[in-house]
């Protein structure tokens, strides 16, 4: 008797969309351990260029990181209107500041190529662009991301 193979689904996988300086962003919907807006979280510290102060929530302390700071988008204050994506990352649980959090996009291996244009700029947090129903969303790899301690902005996609 013959084996018979079946054709097996394509593999998809959840991201959390987020804006940022306009463009449209996508990171692991596992790696997320809660949403909350920037102004109901408790802040204290003294801010820095990246690190944007400490926040406790749930009664963990969290350093909050201002992603517009980091991809060089913006020296102005937070507005109070922004969002914080509270992330479970490998090492740590850490808070990004963000313009605005989308959706949850499933995303099938078919659906994310690779950047175009890249070079030879270190971008080793770039997953891809992801495309789904009309829209492209720029995939970070959050862990190496968050890991970057660059002198200088990171390079925006």
């Amino acid at each position: 008797m013959q084996p018979t193979t079946m054709p097996c689904a394509e593999q998809t996988a959840d991201y959390l969309s987020f804006r940022l300086g306009g463009l449209d962003y996508g990171l692991p919907y596992g790696r997320v351990r809660e949403l909350r807006p920037f102004r109901e979280l408790d802040r204290f510290s003294s801010e820095g260029a990246l690190l944007h102060g400490v926040a406790v929530s749930r009664g963990m302390i969290i350093p909050i990181v201002d992603m517009r700071a980091a991809f060089g988008l913006s020296n102005q204050a937070p507005d109070p209107q922004l969002d914080v994506i509270i992330l479970q990352l490998s090492s740590c649980v850490m808070g990004m500041l963000v313009d605005e959090v989308g959706d949850i996009v499933s995303l099938g291996n078919g659906n994310i190529h690779p950047l175009p244009g890249l070079g030879t700029v270190e971008a080793d947090y770039l997953i891809g662009l992801g495309l789904a129903a009309g829209r492209r969303l720029i995939l970070l790899d959050i862990d190496r991301l968050m890991a970057i301690r660059p002198t200088h902005p990171v390079q925006a996609a």
